[in-house]
């Protein structure tokens, strides 16, 4: 008995496309190509006597749910052992046989990764009958049908470029998650094949965690456009699926105990990450104290007061999002309560839009990220166009927000421990980003700059500003002068802040301890 593997490509075979050259079988003791279409001198290499070429590959059910489906952009994995690679590998070979003449293309970050993973396996598992040669320089394999199959990687963000004019009909990225979504969509880009009947797709393998984890968890997780895509409207959620597997779904390991107990013997988050593939947790998650159950509550239920201090924090962007919140505070606890994230936004119309959900409301700080005071978009800065607006409608100018990272990352960390800062969940957007920050591994006190991390960018800003005028500790230089600068005419402001520049000065200027001598007669006390 024998159930056909068709490689995701279904209709292709069952319809009888032209192009589709070969034939996937699983027996029960390997996976056959057989190809009536393979030419005679194909033949005679491969086996004189027989039009079968062997491949040694017997899917497991889940990695034949990965190989039958017809999604343009497949997700396999999510947790650890389930033979995600393998897959990929096979994947590969099989749509290489599927059109003669065709390329395609394997990947991972790095080319230790690359030789000890990919090319490991297709060095040990694929029989040298199978192909006519392999470029151990290029690392190419050139099939008996004409098609290629290269391995490749990307060690820097530019390396991808390497990839520019070429086209692949299927492309296949292992452990996805260490990749950016820019290196993504250059590689979407030379998916493409001009052999007729060909259906350009593209399949990646991955454990939650790392650099890409926030995108690749939007796309096929969330079903949802991911951080960073500047279309997001083109998003078609029919493209993508999302194989889930775990350890359990490989006969070899489900039953070893050993290394299922090592698996257990993770640390909570890894645990979850590699055995569960948990997306919500992962190795390098900043926020791993995160729980939306204990920190997000529905708006209506805070109870706001009238008292309560109220102000804003924005991350300005014109490209990347500009991100903004509102918070508040009672006694105990921060809570924000409200956000508005947009891309390709003026400043002007952006303060608009923080007038109109400002409403009624008594704001009393407004801190912006402090690049928006030195950048501009016309004769003055995006503060400056910003806080024209909102001084016109009743609202604070901004000031310039503290940037300390590290110290804003600890003190969000800190209070979500403590069960100091709620978030409302209507701010969806810093909800979902949160979970998804990883540590900078250069500097693992920080946090690695990501696409999409507008959001918590917003919110530090907000909750450390506050912090800092709470506790009485010394505003940076440029918040105290524009704190002072209040006016809207342009010859006001230069004045006002001159005049706090010198004030700052000669608050600072230094204090004299000589000592000092009474004149000649004058009566000691």
């Amino acid at each position: 008995m024998s159930a056909t593997i068709q490689s995701g490509l279904d209709r292709w075979l069952n319809d009888g496309v032209p192009g589709a050259d070969c034939i996937v079988e699983d027996t029960a003791d390997a996976m056959t190509i057989a190809d009536a279409h393979l030419d005679a001198s194909a033949l005679a290499l491969a086996d004189e006597s027989s039009s079968r070429l062997v491949l040694p590959y017997t899917p497991f059910p889940r990695q034949q749910e990965f190989h039958r489906s017809p999604a343009k952009y497949r997700l396999f994995g999510g947790a650890a052992g389930p033979g995600k690679s393998k897959a990929l590998l096979m994947e590969a070979i099989l749509q290489a046989h599927e059109h003669a003449g065709a390329n395609s293309l394997l990947m991972r970050r790095t080319f230790p990764e690359l030789e000890a993973s990919l090319l490991l396996y297709f060095r040990r598992d694929v029989p040298r009958e199978l192909y006519r040669a392999f470029n151990d320089t290029k690392h190419v394999v050139s099939w008996w049908n004409g098609s290629t199959t290269r391995f490749g990687y990307s060690r820097s963000e530019n390396d991808i470029y390497q990839y520019q004019g070429a086209e692949y009909l299927f492309i296949g990225v292992d452990e996805l998650t260490l990749f950016t979504l820019k290196q993504w969509q250059f590689l979407t880009s030379r998916n493409r094949c001009p052999v007729p009947g060909a259906y350009a797709n593209m399949a990646a393998a991955s454990n939650p965690g790392n650099i890409g984890h926030a995108w690749v968890k939007s796309l096929w997780i969330d079903k949802q456009a991911a951080p960073g895509m500047e279309r997001p409207a083109e998003y078609d959620p029919e493209d993508y699926a999302f194989i889930p597997a775990r350890v359990w779904d490989n006969p070899i390991y489900a039953t070893d105990a050993n290394y299922l107990k090592t698996l257990h013997a993770l640390p909570e988050h890894l645990r979850r990450a590699f055995l569960d593939g948990d997306w919500d947790v992962f190795a390098g998650q900043y926020f791993s104290n995160f729980d939306p159950a204990r920190h997000v509550e529905r708006a209506e239920r805070i109870g706001f007061a009238d008292w309560w201090p109220r102000w804003i924090s924005m991350d300005w962007g014109f490209e990347h999002p500009a991100a903004v919140y509102w918070h508040s505070q009672d006694k105990t606890r921060t809570v924000t309560y409200r956000e508005f994230v947009r891309q390709h936004m003026s400043p002007r119309n952006l303060a608009h839009e923080i007038v109109e959900r400002s409403r009624g409301e008594r704001i009393s700080n407004v801190y912006l990220s402090p690049d928006a005071f030195a950048r501009r978009t016309d004769e003055t800065s995006i503060a400056e166009q910003i806080g024209d607006v909102l001084a016109a409608n009743g609202l604070p100018r901004p000031v310039p927000a503290d940037n300390d990272r590290v110290g804003g990352w600890l003190l969000m960390y800190q209070m979500l421990d403590a069960g100091e800062w709620m978030i409302t969940e209507n701010c969806a957007e810093l909800i979902r980003t949160l979970p998804s920050l990883v540590r900078d591994s250069a500097r693992v006190e920080d946090i690695e700059k990501m696409d999409g991390d507008d959001a918590a960018d917003a919110a530090r800003y907000g909750l450390k500003s506050r912090m800092r005028l709470q506790t009485g500790a010394n505003a940076p230089f440029d918040q105290r002068i524009a704190a002072r600068v209040t006016s809207s005419d342009p010859t006001i402001r230069a004045i006002q802040a001159r005049k706090a520049e010198l004030d700052e000065q000669r608050r600072s200027g230094p204090i004299s301890f000589a000592r000092h001598h009474p004149r000649p007669g004058t009566p000691l006390r």
